[in-house]
């Protein structure tokens, strides 16, 4: 879906919802520029949101109200607070957010609104705003994050696991291979939900906070690399349509899924995939972002969602191969249980 095709939507959306576009919302959005003519997408870009991926099933409409939004952002901003209260346990008083762990609350940030327009799915195509049926014989992988399921390798979810035996047993995210809301395509998740665009006439570069990860895009129309060639975030070549950056992935590595709906969920492979994502500066603190995941392998269809993301305020450096002992502790804390059961035989 085009953006013009996403402005259609959006319309729909509004007079669905009972109320008339603002004269203001209609009026064409004209971004600053570069010296080379083109749309000035650089900066920050913070993609944070309590809109979810899929439109919950209990869910009929394809807009929120006015206060079913204000309930909802509520509802978070109580549990936040909530889960942030100093605590105290067996007379030691917790650190903000609870026992530290991996990570606790403290770290976790989903947002503190739904999208501008009150949709109640990132999704806007298909029309029920959820990820389509897969192909017969496929089946979606579903892991935990608080426990490990049987699985085959490779492990294609994010950030839950089938087993400590070995590394190749976790998760892509747990071994700082990808981020979980990186991508691509970028999906809302967790904690450091920021990205920022670097542009130059030839090229385009989208630097993840996330596993800090720099996706350095050609803009020269040269061809994609040898389909021999996979790797973890494919291969993308960019081009403008109109005042629209459109950035063409192929090439993924089968070690990666087609898409993870979830940290824990993934479905097909990324052998398949191509992925087109569209980035649209569309006012002047608001950088539109979509994509289209087209895996006829893997998906019934294709479809697409629309996120639109906020100018933030810095990037920081999100050292995870350099701080993670996490790996070396799963693996290391097993082998010793391990022992410990073997001494009791």
């Amino acid at each position: 879906m085009t953006v013009r095709g996403f402005a259609a939507v959006l319309a729909l959306l509004t007079l669905a919802a009972g109320a008339s576009a603002p004269a203001a919302a209609q009026e064409e959005f004209e971004p600053p520029r570069l010296a080379d003519g083109r749309p000035d997408l650089q900066g920050v870009w913070d993609f944070r949101t309590l809109t979810p991926l899929q439109r919950p099933e209990e869910q009929e409409s394809a807009v929120l109200t006015a206060e079913e939004a204000a309930e909802i952002e509520a509802r978070s901003a109580e549990r936040s607070a909530e889960l942030n209260a100093p605590t105290e346990r067996s007379g030691e008083l917790l650190p903000v957010g609870g026992n530290v762990g991996g990570y606790n609350h403290y770290w976790v940030d989903q947002g503190a609104s739904v999208v501008d327009d009150q949709r109640t799915s990132l999704i806007v195509d298909p029309p029920d705003g959820r990820v389509p049926p897969l192909q017969p014989g496929f089946e979606l992988i579903e892991l935990s994050l608080g426990e490990d399921r049987p699985g085959t390798r490779p492990v294609r979810v994010r950030a839950a696991g089938i087993g400590a035996g070995s590394y190749e047993d976790r998760g892509l995210a747990e071994r700082c291979l990808l981020g979980f809301n990186s991508g691509p395509p970028i999906v809302p998740a967790g904690y450091n939900q920021n990205l920022q665009i670097f542009q130059t006439p030839d090229h385009v570069v989208i630097l993840h906070e996330m596993v800090h990860d720099a996706r350095i895009v050609p803009l020269d129309g040269r061809d994609h690399l040898p389909a021999g060639v996979r790797q973890w975030m494919g291969d993308s070549r960019g081009y403008w349509d109109g005042d629209t950056l459109v950035v063409e992935s192929t090439n993924f590595t089968d070690k990666v899924a087609s898409f993870n709906p979830s940290v824990a969920t993934a479905a097909g492979t990324g052998s398949t995939l191509h992925l087109t994502e569209r980035f649209t500066r569309v006012a002047g603190d608001t950088l539109l972002y979509e994509f289209t995941v087209n895996d006829p392998t893997t998906f019934t269809r294709p479809f697409t969602a629309a996120l639109p993301m906020k100018l933030g305020e810095g990037m920081y450096e999100y050292a995870c191969h350099e701080g993670n002992y996490g790996l070396f502790n799963i693996l290391s804390g097993a082998r010793a249980a391990e022992r410990a059961a073997a001494a009791q035989q």
